[in-house]
């Protein structure tokens, strides 16, 4: 059976409005609901809905909810083929190589080398297997600042597939805890956890924010990663200044390198030192430390 794409373009503030409402008319039918962020400086924005079955009747009760939030727009279709497109987007995806770490699918695991600290992913519905830029460079510095402070504990927020948590756990051994806000990402990176054998050092949370408790049982932190979004990561950097320890160490990506001194310039401000930055393809991942 085909899929519909019901689809437009607005503000985030807009979006944002547009995805509650659709998510409150539309759980029933367990559509998926998606917004893109298409061009930040010029704030365009895409929300899209998955729908199958009648479409006519689809497209209705969307303009129903545009229009109980006074708002109109144009929205477009798209007819989707039948494929399971997380299987087809990661069979055409090579293994990674960043640093001693070898990030692979199932079907690459006769290419692991010895040395290699290699980490199985099926993404399924998360974000990161390790092939862009930002996932690759975090990989790298984690390698870079796990060896030269052997940190005690870490924290990989906003963890996606776990890549991230699974490396640190892999590399070093400690307890790591792996949070996300959205709970499929959060089963996927259990899954992936499982699947490369550090169950016992990594706990995959759903978490909202910084006030969910697990933040204060397992904080501080001696290590915390964050490859998400430079805005979210200006939000919360005076969260990340109370959740690291003294001399510990941020790992920031997600961070386009012209979005770079923003960010330097928003952890200076909450105390922190700018140690060192990686960039590669167009993106940068930051290291800083509580200054003394």
């Amino acid at each position: 059976m085909t899929q519909t794409r019901l689809h437009f373009i607005t503000s985030k503030e807009e979006a944002e409005r547009i995805f509650a409402g659709l998510e409150a008319a539309f759980e029933d039918d367990g559509w998926p609901i998606a917004v893109l962020e298409v061009d930040e400086d010029r704030d365009i924005h895409e929300v899209s809905l998955y729908a199958d079955g009648d479409i006519d009747e689809a497209e209705g009760r969307l303009r129903e909810v545009l229009r109980s939030l006074s708002t109109d727009r144009p929205v477009e279709r798209e007819e989707l083929p039948d494929i399971d497109w997380v299987a087809r987007s990661l069979e055409g995806l090579q293994p990674v190589r960043a640093g001693r770490f070898f990030v692979h699918g199932s079907h690459d695991r006769d290419q692991r080398r010895d040395g290699d600290i290699a980490i199985e992913i099926e993404a399924g519905l998360a974000f990161g297997t390790g092939h862009h830029g930002t996932t690759a460079g975090c990989l790298e510095m984690l390698e870079q600042v796990v060896e030269a402070e052997h940190p005690a504990n870490a924290l990989d927020l906003g963890t996606g597939s776990a890549v991230l948590a699974i490396a640190l756990a892999k590399l070093s051994g400690i307890p790591v805890l792996a949070t996300d806000i959205d709970p499929v990402a959060t089963e996927v990176a259990a899954g992936n956890v499982r699947l490369n054998g550090v169950a016992g050092h990594v706990e995959a949370v759903t978490a909202t924010g910084f006030d969910h408790p697990v933040f204060a049982e397992r904080g501080p932190f001696a290590l915390i990663v964050a490859n998400i979004l430079a805005g979210p990561l200006i939000e919360i950097s005076p969260q990340m200044a109370a959740h690291v320890r003294p001399r510990g160490s941020l790992v920031l990506s997600g961070i386009l390198d012209r979005q770079h001194d923003a960010v330097v310039e928003a952890y200076v401000a909450q105390g922190f030192s700018h140690i060192a930055t990686l960039h590669r393809e167009g993106w940068v991942t930051i290291h800083f430390k509580p200054a003394a």
